[in-house]
């Protein structure tokens, strides 16, 4: 493959990632089919993800609600064309939930580059970004910052 042709879907450079830079990725519509795969793959299994007859009754939630973690990692598989062949690592993030995701709620990523630094070694460069998960209101349900090794282009 020719040096100067990248793969379609690759993912962004250190240097692609200055300071201030933004973006926003594709929604996705959470299914009652994910919630039950998250569930059943994680054994998150507790009475207000599994018992919708409890819903009714015990809770004080209206809907079919999911678990945050779950809202955190369909935003991070968002995320993964920013990414994709050029992250190296992943070290920490906080999250910090913000208000219900819903069964049936379409959520998307925005984000901006919140720092940006190249690393001793030189190869890679360190770039955290503050990431808000959005809903079809335009409300925010989720933010999390996670500080990522990225490849850098020379």
């Amino acid at each position: 493959m020719d040096a100067d042709i990248l793969p379609l879907g690759h993912g962004l450079y250190f240097e692609e990632l200055p300071l201030g830079h933004k973006f926003r990725t594709f929604g996705r519509t959470i299914t009652e089919a994910d919630l039950i795969n998250f569930v059943n793959a994680t054994g998150f299994t507790e009475v207000l993800f599994t018992d919708t007859e409890y819903l009714k009754t015990g809770s004080v939630i209206n809907g079919r609600v999911v678990p945050a973690m779950m809202v955190y990692a369909l935003s991070e598989g968002l995320v993964v064309p920013l990414m994709q062949g050029t992250g190296l690592a992943f070290f920490n993030a906080t999250i910090d939930v913000k208000g219900p995701t819903f069964v049936g709620d379409t959520i998307h990523v925005e984000g901006e580059v919140i720092e940006a630094r190249a690393t001793s070694k030189g190869g890679s460069g360190l770039v955290r970004t503050m990431n808000r998960v959005v809903n079809q209101n335009g409300e925010t349900v989720l933010t999390y910052n996670p500080l990522r090794m990225m490849k850098r282009r020379s």
